[in-house]
């Protein structure tokens, strides 16, 4: 009990003091996370938008498969993604692996579906009225699609900030394809857990505390998004 108290209060003297290395991994894994969640929302959007409103065979089981690659699990896309760009692999030439170029296509891959699928979910709640006055009025199909956009504006920054909260504190993806190279690929979930087999809690005692800071931010941002959903 003693060793706990002890690396909290100096986990928090290290947040508090902005030590250098911890500023590093924590900029790290903002820039990664923040770049997937970038890439999944110009992709993912555009995606589960089209998904919604249009109608195709086979959209049912598209949109059962989406819903299904939301509990892929990282380590998962991290061998799928390894086998790519790996030396052998087909994108081997371009030296992505164990680079923040690497953890970003991971972390992209594994939030699309997030955001497509939460897409959908906004899109679907809309009245279909809206759709058909707009037409009525004499609205194309592209204006009609931005009505229906703005109308689920809400739940779709929903969906990106769930995805975000989603890359922020996975771990494989970059243990796999960033290899937790101090300085340059280190997030703070792998960065924890080096030094938890280290024997070092102060340093992932204070990760712990600025993830868990900012998963609770997403969180509070998700529900906040969430309500204005509701609320319409």
């Amino acid at each position: 009990m003693n060793l706990l108290i002890d690396s909290f209060i100096s986990a928090i003297r290290l947040v508090v003091s902005m030590d250098a290395e911890l500023d590093a991994i924590v900029g790290v894994s903002l820039k990664v996370s923040c770049t997937s969640t970038v890439l999944a929302g110009l992709i993912g959007v555009p995606l589960g938008f089209t998904i919604a409103f249009s109608e195709f065979v086979g959209k049912r089981m598209t949109i059962t498969v989406l819903n299904t690659l939301l509990a892929l699990p990282t380590v998962v896309i991290g061998l799928f993604v390894y086998a790519f760009i790996s030396r052998r692999g087909i994108f081997g030439p371009f030296d992505l692996l164990y680079t923040q170029r690497a953890i970003i296509i991971g972390q992209a891959i594994l939030i699309i579906p997030v955001v497509a699928a939460f897409t959908i979910a906004a899109i679907s709640r809309i009245d279909e009225r809206y759709r058909k006055t707009a037409m009525t009025l004499g609205a194309n199909r592209l204006q009609t699609a931005w009505i229906v956009f703005r109308e689920a504006r809400f739940g779709i920054v929903a969906a990106i900030v769930a995805a975000f909260g989603r890359v922020i504190s996975e771990i494989g993806i970059s243990m796999m394809l960033g290899g937790n190279i101090k300085g340059f690929t280190r997030t703070m979930t792998t960065a924890m857990a080096l030094e938890y087999d280290k024997g070092s809690f102060i340093l992932a005692v204070a990760l712990g505390i600025v993830l868990l800071g900012l998963s609770f931010g997403m969180n509070l941002l998700f529900h906040f998004f969430q309500g204005r959903v509701h609320s319409q």
